[in-house]
């Protein structure tokens, strides 16, 4: 039986034409968007030493590394599942900004496993990161560029989750739950479900009073008026429980100021990234997609594994399913135009100079299926000895000629 040696391993993908014409054109609208917002691109490297690239953040993503070995020392590297870790290093040693650091990335990752059924292991990840600043402000500027990132790609039905991690984490302490019981009510909370945590409480592995208070955070889920019911439910249990909610209700303030046509709902009980992240989480949805569009979060003192603690806060996405659900088009307006291939005629190379400058594609000796396969509406002509662009007639011009 001959082997299939053209597929690819499952959750690999590839563009081709026009798609990859028009995947590129979007990754460049992108790094403009946030050049003229005031980030700065950065490149991290595909692979790293594993002591790096799982640091930090990255402990969170080791199950999702491809490992290897380098051959030059014996040593472990890692294929990048993820670049914030990377941008955390990078703003840590390789550039050491003083002040507040604002970074940009759109790159190639691999994951060992989809992180959602029938989904990509090779997302084209895009995210911006900014570092140095602790204030709310800086949130706000995240999450409005991620939503303007929807924009670009042309995503025009979106709305935006709300939640923090301090208050889950909070409540683990105040409620003194066992750290070997924790990873279980993490589960429990992140499915929300009901009866296995009602099952803990039969089973007397939590009191009454923690059992009350975890069942309304599975609940504390909806529109932002929830933040109201979160306040009577888990009010007055600790102070950083308290700061949170109130941090959750200025940004609800700040996004309706500046966003007023956006849905937006509250999940306290979602923690994705709850073992690095420190506060404020965001993603932004699509009516009926069972995944996030964009996510991110702060993560203050990630960097403290590579010396040097900062406030931090980011988001990123997949271009691919960005580009795969929204209505971006390339911006290029011409298809081609198909010329002879003379290497002695001198007018003609200095014409198809001259195209290709203005920005013009010109595909030289090109059969006319060829030119026609490869979307050329034009062809340079030599007309009274002078070279000259028309338009290639369509069959429908042909038949009523």
């Amino acid at each position: 039986m001959q082997s299939k040696r053209w597929l690819l391993p499952e959750g690999v993908t590839e563009t081709v034409p026009p798609e990859s014409w028009r995947l590129e054109a979007a990754r460049r609208a992108l790094l403009d968007l946030y050049w003229r917002w005031g980030f700065d691109l950065i490149r991290p490297p595909l692979i790293e030493y594993l002591d790096s690239l799982l640091t930090g953040a990255g402990h969170e993503l080791d199950l999702q590394t491809f490992k290897l070995t380098d051959q030059l020392n014996g040593r472990m590297m890692g294929v990048r599942s993820d670049m914030t870790t990377q941008a955390t290093r990078i703003d840590a040693h390789r550039l050491a900004a003083t002040g507040t650091a604002r970074y940009c990335y759109i790159g190639s990752v691999l994951r060992t496993r989809p992180e959602e059924p029938g989904g990509s292991r090779s997302p084209l990840q895009v995210g911006v990161e900014k570092f140095g600043d602790g204030h709310l402000a800086s949130d706000l500027e995240i999450v409005s560029l991620m939503l303007e990132t929807l924009s670009v790609m042309g995503i025009t039905r979106s709305y935006l989750d709300l939640g923090h991690v301090a208050i889950y984490r909070r409540l683990v302490a105040a409620c003194g739950v066992d750290a070997d019981l924790e990873p279980t009510v993490f589960d429990i909370v992140q499915r929300k479900s009901r009866p296995d945590l009602d099952r803990l409480a039969v089973d007397e592995r939590i009191d009454t009073q923690t059992h009350i208070r975890f069942s309304a955070l599975i609940d504390l889920n909806g529109p932002s008026e929830v933040l109201e019911q979160a306040r009577v439910a888990l009010g007055d249990i600790d102070p950083a429980i308290d700061a949170a909610l109130v941090e959750l209700g200025d940004m609800v303030a700040l996004i309706r100021e500046h966003y007023p046509d956006m849905p937006l709902f509250l999940d306290l009980a979602e923690l994705r990234g709850y073992r690095y992240k420190t506060g404020l989480l965001f993603a932004a949805f699509a009516p009926g997609l069972g995944r996030e569009l964009a996510r991110g979060g702060r993560y203050d003192n990630v960097g403290r594994a590579f010396g040097r603690p900062r406030p931090a806060t980011g988001f990123s996405a997949d271009l691919n399913l960005l580009a795969a659900l929204g209505e971006f088009a390339d911006s290029r307006t011409s298809r081609g135009i198909a010329a002879p291939q003379d290497n002695s005629d001198g007018a003609l190379l200095a014409e198809i100079r001259a195209l290709r400058a203005s920005g013009e594609r010109v595909i030289t000796g090109a059969s006319d299926d060829e030119a026609a396969a490869s979307g050329c509406d034009r062809r340079l002509t030599l007309i009274d000895g002078t070279w000259r662009v028309s338009a290639i007639p369509t069959k429908s011009d042909d038949s009523h000629g």
